[in-house]
């Protein structure tokens, strides 16, 4: 049985989508003041914020339950406005062999988007669909936007 794939959500959202593919590209530490209930911390370990290479350090909670993630931006893609993350230590990786998160910003006039696209491989046929961790990446874009129409 195949065990890698793929899971892709796309977020409307009213705010200016410039603003969110900076925040995800130059700003990522911002995002727990935005969204602090899901996300607790953001720290830049290596690298400097908005270059490829650069490794990253999340706290998190999802259903109550506290989590970290080692990310390293592994592209970025100013025309498509995408940053790519692979995650390479913490929680997601007891149940995946590999896993990728793409988030993409659509600023076509008023009409904005934010695409949520996950690549991954489980390590076991039992492991679950990461529905999950999409419907947290969603809930985190909806904070933002939030507090950006404050």
């Amino acid at each position: 049985m195949d065990l890698s794939g793929k899971m892709v959500k796309q977020v409307k959202i009213l705010s200016d989508g410039i603003v969110f593919y900076e925040i995800f590209r130059y700003r990522l530490y911002v995002i727990s003041e935005m969204s602090p209930v899901n996300i607790q911390g953001v720290d830049l370990l290596e690298g400097n914020w908005g270059i490829v290479g650069s490794v990253i350090f999340f706290k998190y909670t999802i259903d109550g339950k506290e989590k970290t993630a080692k990310d390293i931006v592994e592209a970025i893609d100013e025309e498509t406005k995408s940053v790519t993350f692979k995650i390479v230590e913490g929680d997601l990786m007891e149940l995946y062999k590999t896993f990728i998160i793409i988030v993409q910003v659509d600023t076509k006039g008023e009409h904005n988007s934010v695409t949520w696209t996950f690549h991954y491989e489980k390590l076991k046929e039992d492991v679950e669909e990461p529905n999950t961790l999409m419907d947290f990446c969603v809930e985190i874009t909806k904070d933002i936007e939030t507090y950006h129409q404050k």
